[in-house]
């Protein structure tokens, strides 16, 4: 029995390990390969004449409105595509951009809360792009109608505006734009606060027909986001709608079908989400068709998230109010939470990539914020998170180490039924089980301690990767981004000679802290007797130590911080239960010749 004890952790650990190494090793190799891959396209890409980011004429019925594509800037520079035409300036606490009024199209936003990098010199988040841009990212509303309704506004409209207007806000636009059919549409475009939009138009109806009009909605970008491709995150398209409920549509997924309807339906949101930012649209009250797109020309892919909304008729003398929005902003918890209540947004938390264990990853964040609005600093929100989980699994792990002081208290007795049924495994087996039921010890309590904390590890791991508040969020010293790895590295010295390190080797002074309390921890139970059990036993902590280097250093400091308060629980309950600390034993049997066979 021992020795199935004995098997059952290294399976354990051997498939923790694997695991790890695949989804934080190997994942992140082939997330820079890709990177790379898409710089070099971008740059190329950047070189030639920017394409067209509008769709050819719809023949199908149900297609996106809108007529072919009117000439785009054609610009490589985003301030030239800007001043190349007519725009409406936007400034908020959190926004600055402008609106192009050819189309009314949102396609210049910057965050201003948020920079390329942690360095305080960097440039702000540019979210939206020109479509004449490399990687351009627009948002833009319309309307198609037949004859009676003459030429309703679309991505081709000029739309006028009385004054130099600000969006801000306290201060909503209006743009105003009339067609020969008598059809008058005012658009007043409002902003949050935060990330909000609301664009509500106003069609009056001057003409002595009825028109009927239909609304729609799309946000387009060209080529991806740099991150794509990540296994443990969704990046591409997304969308809540009708009964099939979430959509997590890989920018992939649509290269083969080019086209995915989903069904009708009444509520919902759509649009795209990138690690940390994310457009979606949410369209006006009634019945809607959202449909995703994939398009390419002269190797230049274009992605749509749209959606067609139920016809509106506007009687002889009459009014019409659409009401629409949008989201174009950082996803940032409280604030989708706060969208989605205040708005009646279905499942618009699901905006945030929780993964399957939401049920697990989503306390664990509520923790570490509430934790940090407490302490100011998410690096000791981590810490005192580490508590608490130790808090709540402290009765089963109590219960673990209480069974590994008894395991090591019976050794004496367990050495003696080998040498006395060495030769009869049988025996010995039914032996073993007889010392462990009359003496209450569970062989495989010591699995326990290991096996719960690789739930809260990944949940910690999906908080510190998608979650922005935890990006450039700094602890003390030299970690300034707890989403980053430690930026030391112990083969220079961490610094102090002048010459950097291959990335594989900049194990930094948090990896070597885990590592070194691993090894301890390690060695504070007696050293097993299979020499291969004993082999990875020892070399386990020198992997992990390579392995976690890698990691976000939030959650290096985690599992360190982890591996200390786990020595003392440790500890404290096998000194209470009279069993031998085996660590000095251990650490000092290290340094002592090995006898020979011959001795």
């Amino acid at each position: 029995m021992d020795n199935n004890r004995n098997f059952f952790i290294t399976i354990a650990l051997s498939v923790a390990i694997l695991t790890l190494w695949q989804v934080f090793y190997m994942n992140p190799r082939i997330e820079a390969e890709r990177n790379a891959a898409q710089i070099e396209a971008a740059q190329q890409e950047a070189q030639a004449p920017a394409q067209s980011s509008e769709l050819p004429t719809p023949s199908a019925p149900g297609d996106l409105p809108g007529a072919a594509a009117p000439g785009e800037v054609q610009a490589d520079e985003r301030e030239a595509a800007i001043a190349s035409g007519g725009r409406v300036p936007i400034d908020t606490p959190r926004l600055s951009g402008s609106i192009n009024l050819t189309g009314a199209r949102l396609d210049d936003l910057v965050l201003k809360d948020y920079r390329v990098t942690a360095k305080r010199d960097s440039p702000n988040v540019e979210l939206l792009k020109p479509a004449g841009t490399p990687n351009g990212y627009f948002v833009e509303m319309g309307y198609s109608g037949g004859a009676d309704a003459g030429s309703v506004p679309n991505n081709e409209t000029t739309w006028s505006i009385d004054g130099d207007q600000v969006l801000t806000p306290s201060t909503p636009v209006t743009l105003t734009y009339t067609n020969e059919a008598g059809l008058t549409f005012n658009r007043t475009i409002a902003v949050d606060g935060d990330y909000m939009f609301t664009v509500t138009d106003t069609i009056e109806n001057t003409g002595a027909e009825a028109a009927t009009l239909t609304g729609y909605g799309r946000t387009m970008r060209f080529g991806e986001p740099e991150t794509v491709g990540i296994y443990i995150l969704h990046e591409g398209l997304i969308g809540v709608t009708g009964e099939e409920g979430l959509q997590e549509i890989d920018y992939d997924d649509l290269h083969e079908t080019g086209q995915i309807k989903p069904g009708v339906s009444n509520d919902g949101w759509l649009g795209f989400t990138d690690k940390y930012w994310a457009v979606a649209l949410v369209p006006e009250a009634g019945s809607f068709q959202p449909t995703y797109s994939y398009f390419t020309s002269d190797n230049n892919p274009r992605y749509q998230a749209a959606y067609v909304g139920s016809p509106v008729t506007v009687e002889a003398g009459a009014t019409a109010t659409v009401e629409r929005r949008f989201f174009a902003g950082a996803k940032e918890v409280a604030k989708i939470d706060a969208y989605e209540e205040a708005y009646e947004i279905r499942q618009f938390d699901l905006l945030i990539d929780w993964g399957w264990f939401y049920f697990i990853t989503k306390p664990v964040f509520y923790l570490i914020d509430w934790l940090y609005h407490l302490l100011g600093n998410f690096g000791l929100a981590i810490l005192a998170t580490t508590v608490v989980v130790k808090a709540i699994f402290f009765p089963l792990a109590n219960k673990s180490y209480k069974s590994m002081a008894n395991m090591k208290k019976m050794q004496p007795a367990m050495l003696e039924i080998r040498e006395k049924y060495a030769d009869d495994k049988m025996k010995q087996q039914q032996a073993m089980m007889e010392l462990y039921k009359k003496e209450k010890i569970n062989p495989l309590a010591g699995c326990w301690p290991i096996l719960i904390q690789i739930p809260v590890f990944f949940a910690l791991y999906k908080v510190l990767y998608v979650t922005i508040e935890m990006r450039h969020a700094p602890f003390f010293g030299w970690i300034q981004d707890l989403s980053a790895p430690d930026p030391t590295s112990i083969f220079n010295l961490f610094g102090l000679l002048p010459y950097d390190v291959p990335g594989f080797l900049l194990i930094g002074v948090w990896p070597l802290l885990m590592g070194i309390t691993m090894f301890l921890q390690m060695r504070m139970n007696p050293t097993p007797p299979d020499p291969t059990q004993a082999m990875i036993f020892n070399w386990m902590p020198v992997v992990f130590t390579f392995m976690l280097a890698t990691f976000p250093a939030g959650l290096v400091i985690y599992w360190a911080w982890n591996n200390f308060l786990s020595i003392l629980q440790q500890g404290v309950i096998m000194k209470r239960q009279g069993a031998k600390i085996e660590l000095w034993d251990n650490l000092m049997g290290m340094f002592k010749k090995k006898p020979t066979p011959a001795e």
